[in-house]
């Protein structure tokens, strides 16, 4: 597993997914598109196995460990998303799991991970090292450490996700201008830039992020990766990252990527949207993308977007709120 990551690579995946992935829609809205000013196309990956994108990167990761080093189990940290596709990607395939969460994680993700048959570990978010308290349960037991985006099975996974868009525009007829992806350390996006090389190589590839981390914006900008000030504080607790991943980094940037940021308001104004108008369940880090093109982040246009929603795992108290907005 060394070497460029590449189109290759997230084929391989593709086969090692197929019957346990799903391959989500792509779903158009008239309402939608009026709000936005232009044709969007949504990916609901909040519909996929677990609630979010997150299973295809983790199966595909733990599908790669060979069987002799199974037993000994994975260990991975999260907020939630990751922890639940590794948590149900290691029920499958028979190896037990610890997940390293925040402490503060939304309860149903936490009960949810432990529900899947994980080991859940919590750590206070901004005070401890999570990677280092993971790190340290796996030397205990010889277990893998999954890294929830910097970790190029993992990325490869999510990358399934750009050649389903490619496939199914194709048969839609759709001439795709640019993809939004809601982005943390960056394993989502960057995977599926690789995926769109299959076919939308053309495509603008968006990061979005929410206000005050915005650590990939602020370094596709600098070409260099830049460090967020604080781990926590906005209510998009899925995609709230120290820094962009170094592998991810390296294909956004080869890939020419662009950083959009969204306030934590217009994430909560989405997940209403999405409930309200579109009948769909989204968590407010799940949502960005749908935010970017909701408050017209992009620049305009008249050709399709397609926007991602990564995950719908929020808790009753966080849709009131967004509801009562």
């Amino acid at each position: 597993m060394t070497g460029t990551l590449s189109l290759d690579d997230v084929k391989a995946a593709a086969a090692r997914l197929q019957g346990h992935a799903f391959e989500t829609p792509l779903l158009s809205f008239k309402v939608l598109d009026e709000a936005a000013g232009r044709k969007i196309w949504l990916k609901p990956e909040n519909l996929q196995r677990t609630g979010s994108f997150k299973f295809r990167g983790a199966f595909n990761r733990l599908s790669q460990i060979p069987e002799g080093e199974r037993a000994a189990g994975v260990v991975a940290c999260s907020s939630g998303n990751h922890a639940q596709g590794v948590a149900e990607a290691a029920r499958i395939l028979g190896m037990p799991a610890v997940i390293v969460m925040p402490e503060d994680a939304p309860a149903i993700k936490l009960k949810r991970t432990a529900e899947m048959g994980a080991r859940v570990v919590t750590y206070k978010r901004g005070v401890e090292d999570r990677i280092a308290i993971a790190k340290a349960i796996c030397e205990e037991n010889g277990a893998t450490f999954v890294h929830p985006y910097d970790d190029r099975g993992v990325i490869a996974g999510q990358g399934t996700i750009g050649l389903e868009i490619v496939r199914q525009s194709a048969a839609l007829g759709l001439d795709i201008a640019a993809v939004a992806a809601c982005t943390g350390g960056g394993g989502l996006t960057s995977g599926v830039a690789l995926g769109l090389e299959e076919g939308l190589a053309d495509a603008v590839v968006y990061t979005c992020e929410p206000a005050g981390f915005d650590d990939y914006a602020r370094s596709l900008a600098s070409g260099r990766r830049e460090v967020n000030a604080s781990g926590s504080g906005s209510v998009c607790d899925a995609i709230l990252t120290e820094s962009p991943g170094e592998l991810s980094f390296e294909v956004l940037t080869r890939r020419k990527a662009r950083g959009l940021v969204v306030s934590d308001d217009e994430a909560l104004a989405a997940v209403a949207f999405a409930f309200r108008e579109l009948k769909l369940v989204v968590e407010p880090g799940g949502a960005v993308a749908l935010a970017s093109v909701l408050f017209r982040k992009m620049p305009a246009g008249n050709c399709p977007v397609v926007a991602i929603l990564s995950g719908g795992n929020i808790d009753p108290e966080t849709l009131a709120r967004a509801l009562a907005v």
